[in-house]
């Protein structure tokens, strides 16, 4: 299975509730980079979705035009356990097509600006592979 749009990007209905559920309970994190830098289409024009079920995962955030994932990792993700299932999640979602960047819950909170510009040259990498049709006028500020 690749994700794209006949398949609605790997969408997973069966996670729709716990998703919803998450999306109500954003970790402080997760909250920051929403509201400074992802939602009402502040990074370049792109579209981000919450907790977006994808696969067999929740993803923090997701760009369905460009096939991005931005996971946010917390304290929990710090022991080896939690290193090795996130790697794996991690190549299960590339595997589908997806680019996963991962930030730490710390960076976030003290280099807000070094994530933003991060995220802003993957896109500018991604909008390569996936350009924009021309009657598709980027919007955002």
């Amino acid at each position: 299975m690749k994700a794209e749009k006949s398949n609605n990007y790997c969408y997973n209905k069966n996670l729709k509730q716990l998703a919803n559920t998450l999306r109500m309970n954003l970790t402080k994190s997760e909250a920051c980079l929403w509201k400074y830098a992802l939602r009402a289409r502040k990074m370049k024009g792109y579209q981000f979705r919450r907790q977006r079920p994808v696969l067999n995962y929740i993803a923090d955030f997701m760009c369905k035009e460009l096939k991005l994932i931005i996971e946010l990792d917390g304290i929990t993700h710090q022991n080896d356990d939690a290193v090795v299932k996130d790697n794996i999640r991690t190549l299960v979602l590339e595997n589908v097509g997806f680019t996963v960047i991962r930030f730490t819950d710390e960076e976030v909170f003290t280099d807000l600006p070094g994530v933003i510009c991060s995220v802003e040259k993957v896109i500018d990498y991604l909008e390569l592979l996936h350009p924009r049709p021309s009657d598709t006028p980027a919007s955002g500020g």
